[in-house]
């Protein structure tokens, strides 16, 4: 079953109606630039109020890697997602300092298509980073995820599928209209959403929410109440 990441819950009202629809994860934004900006405070309130099953994913962008193992040790997360410009080297010291966290590493998906990300993931195989999964989204200049942009879908499908690539996250465009047209024409490992299930910017709707986990499994499952 496909696993499934709501993407910048920032309070923790929110992330309790977002839990209610079981995803699998809930991503919480450390970058200070983005409108689903969480502080480390409210980070660790909701990542200790999610119920058994549900992770707390952390999405960085261009932290130290000092700093994100101490973000994750404090708040408790259990991955990280590197969302960024990082190079190698960076993803590898935060390995060293946190050897127990799964790492996705995000990639914008442009008109070169992923063939630097084949070599940016042999990079890290050589410095020992055990990259978990790729999480694909759209390429927008100066942008770092929850754009909206939809990514093309055949393109990414043909490309990942050439070549030798960890686990497929699909984001980029994803909502509750399309998901289940996504997963069954990419057959992704997972699927993030941010702005895809929101009523404005950063602020979760609960029913969007819902419709996407069910599309994205192929169920018409009612959320928990």
């Amino acid at each position: 079953m496909v696993w499934v990441k709501i993407c910048g819950v920032r309070d923790v009202e929110s992330a309790r109606l977002v839990a209610e629809c079981r995803p699998d994860a809930i991503g919480l934004n450390f970058y200070p630039g983005s409108p689903r900006a969480v502080s480390a405070e409210v980070a660790r309130s909701i990542a200790r109020g999610l119920p058994a099953g549900i992770e707390a994913v952390g999405v960085f962008v261009n932290s130290a890697a000092a700093d994100v193992a101490e973000t994750v040790r404090s708040c408790a997360l259990h991955r990280v997602q590197f969302h960024g410009d990082e190079p190698p080297q960076l993803l590898a010291e935060f390995h060293r300092l946190s050897p127990p966290t799964p790492i996705i590493r995000a990639w914008r998906f442009g008109p070169q298509g992923l063939r630097a990300l084949q070599d940016y993931v042999a990079r890290c195989q050589t410095l020992g980073v055990p990259v978990a999964a790729v999480l694909v989204d759209a390429h927008l200049p100066g942008r770092y995820g929850g754009t909206g942009v939809a990514l093309p879908w055949d393109e990414v499908r043909c490309d990942y599928a050439s070549r030798s690539l960890p686990p497929l996250i699909l984001a980029g465009g994803l909502n509750a209209d399309n998901v289940a047209a996504a997963v069954t024409s990419i057959e992704p490992w997972g699927v993030d959403v941010a702005s895809g299930v929101e009523s404005a910017p950063g602020v979760k709707d609960a029913e969007l929410v819902a419709r996407f986990v069910n599309g994205a499994r192929g169920t018409t499952k009612k959320p928990h109440t």
